[in-house]
Order: C-alpha cells, then sequence, then structure tokens
C-alpha cells in the first residue's frame, strides 16, 4: 500500500498545474512557447532559477513561496497544499500516448515486449 503523497509534492504538482494553466493561456494568445518558463518565473516573483528547482522537486516549495505563488495566480492561500484529482493531459502527452498507441498497435507481440521494455529501462534511468 502506498502512502500518501507528501505536502512538498502536492505543492509541486498543484504549481505545476498552475504553470500548466498558465503556458495554455499564452499558447492560446499566440505567443511562442519559447520563454514561457522565464515569464511564469517573472510573474510568481521568482528567478528561473527557483522555479526550475522547485519544478523538479530539487528545491521544496516552502510555506512562503506556496503563499507567494498562490498570491500572484490569484487562488486562495492554502490553495497549493490541497491534493486534487489530475486536470487531464496536456498537448504533448496526448501526442506522446497517440504515437505510443500508433506503434503498439502497428506491431505484434514481440514488438509490443519490446517496447514495454524500453519504456521501464527508460524510466529506470
Amino acid at each position: 500500500m502506498s502512502s500518501p503523497p507528501n505536502i512538498t509534492t502536492i505543492r509541486r504538482i498543484n504549481a505545476h498545474s498552475l504553470f500548466q494553466q498558465y503556458a495554455e493561456e499564452r499558447i492560446s494568445a499566440g505567443e511562442p512557447p519559447k520563454g514561457l518558463e522565464a515569464a511564469w518565473a517573472s510573474h510568481i516573483g521568482v528567478s528561473g532559477a527557483t522555479w526550475s528547482m522547485a519544478k523538479s522537486g530539487a528545491r521544496p516549495i516552502g510555506h512562503k513561496l506556496a503563499k507567494q505563488i498562490e498570491s500572484h495566480c490569484g487562488v486562495e492561500q492554502g490553495w497549493l497544499d490541497i491534493e486534487r484529482a489530475p486536470q487531464g493531459l496536456s498537448g504533448p502527452e496526448q501526442q506522446f500516448l497517440a504515437l505510443a498507441l500508433k506503434v503498439y498497435r502497428a506491431t505484434n507481440s514481440g514488438g509490443r515486449k519490446d517496447l514495454r521494455r524500453m519504456l521501464t529501462e527508460f524510466r529506470k534511468d
């Protein structure tokens, strides 16, 4: 039985969800994807390096940073601390899954086993 995610993980996932919303809105408005990470970092009032480390989990999102993100994003205080259901797949995730499904369906059982093995080995790296 797996344990529930800790507050650090919940905050990271929720912050990433806010970033995804921000990025989708910007791209829909015609902005190029390049530079969105830096623009997001500026939007929430941190350096690009701080956002990069928070996003990857190398730097936990503490209470002060969580309040700052919530304030800059217009969500209520404590929003980042609440575990939420996944919001659906992003465009790149949908494209990847469509490609994986196409490859999976186009091959025989040996190819499917190879595909599973490659993905499993990649996940270990």
